[in-house]
């Protein structure tokens, strides 16, 4: 019976991703999720963009999965 040894073939590189351009993204992403965050909870009160329910009936299931106390 022969035995064989595996050599590897490839050397893998990681690619430096610059901090700068990280938290760039980072901001972004961070801002983008307090906007949702936002508009999940508001409850068409005093900090309520538009007028009306609509905003409260489309994100309602959210509200409720999030645990937000809106009935």
């Amino acid at each position: 019976m022969s035995q064989t040894t595996a050599t590897p073939s490839a050397v893998v590189t990681v690619p430096v991703v610059p901090l700068l351009k990280l938290g760039t993204w980072v901001v972004f992403f961070g801002l983008l999720a307090m906007l949702a965050i936002f508009f999940v909870s508001a409850d068409q009160g005093a900090i309520s963009l538009p007028a009306g329910n609509a905003v409260h009936e489309w994100v309602h299931d959210a509200r409720h999965l999030l645990g937000y106390p809106c009935h």
